[in-house]
């Protein structure tokens, strides 16, 4: 069984299960990050592409198209971080033991950002 999306052309790519059991999934067509509700991102041309809950109820995402990471919390209040080098096309994404953000870049390379407080 499929579930219809709002938004037409949304391109569902990567999705999780967040803490409170809701499926968040990002929409790399039309620039949001959906919990079948959908939060539009303030750059909607930043293709998101991959998404990974995190132990707070919030879930952290990549922005492919823009060279960022985000954050949304489970209000939908969204915090974004800039890569350090330029087009590195950030895809996967995990949240590893300590907190830490891994983020696999198109360029080669793996990002680590540090432990963030998200409360």
């Amino acid at each position: 069984m499929a579930h219809s999306l709002p938004t037409p052309a949304a391109g569902p790519v990567g999705i999780t299960r967040g803490t409170d059991d809701a499926l968040w999934f990002v929409e790399i067509g039309a620039g949001q990050i959906g919990r079948i509700d959908e939060f539009a991102l303030p750059d909607r041309s930043a293709r998101p592409h991959a998404i990974v809950a995190d132990p707070d109820g919030g879930c952290w995402f990549t922005e492919w198209g823009a060279n960022r990471i985000g954050y949304i919390d489970s209000g939908g209040a969204i915090t974004e971080y800039d890569l350090p080098t330029q087009s590195s096309e950030p895809h996967g994404i995990a949240v590893g033991p300590d907190g830490a953000v891994w983020v696999a870049l198109e360029i080669g390379r793996v990002a680590r950002l540090a432990p963030v407080s998200t409360c």
